[in-house]
């Protein structure tokens, strides 16, 4: 499977932003324009689409959070229409892999919405280990590096 990631430019944001998930996912997370813009903010932070051969099919945003020293994915998504194929599980296997590779990464969390099923199904399908629930009421998981 051919799932690789490049970063978000003036050049494809509008590709990015077109990306949608499911009607019923849509309160799952933020937009990817508000995720685009959102990273312009948070250094050390990096926008990316993971693309399926030249097409993009998802979005990640990730990097290391100032606040507690610790690599996060802010946000994952794979367009509703590339669902359901594995590509998700491919790409979040590759993220994990990539951002394990930055100097001083231990550990990667996500955080997601606790009635989004499918993410939870996902990350602990990659290796992601359930942390409960955050103060700020979402499920943590996290990653530790092999």
């Amino acid at each position: 499977m051919e799932i690789r990631f490049k970063e978000i430019t003036y050049q494809n944001w509008e590709e990015c932003i077109g990306l949608q998930v499911a009607d019923h996912q849509k309160g799952f997370m933020a937009s990817n324009l508000y995720s685009i813009a959102e990273v312009q903010f948070l250094p050390g932070f990096k926008a990316m689409g993971i693309y399926y051969t030249d097409v993009m099919i998802g979005f990640i945003m990730f990097g290391l959070d100032p606040d507690d020293g610790n690599y996060w994915i802010y946000r994952f998504m794979i367009d509703e229409k590339f669902q359901g194929k594995g590509y998700g599980k491919q790409a979040l296997i590759q993220a994990a892999a990539m951002i394990s590779n930055n100097p001083g990464c231990q550990e990667i969390y996500v955080g997601y919405h606790q009635d989004n099923i499918a993410a939870d199904q996902l990350y602990k399908s990659t290796g992601f280990t359930d942390k409960g629930i955050a103060p700020w009421g979402e499920r943590l998981a996290s990653y530790i590096k092999m």
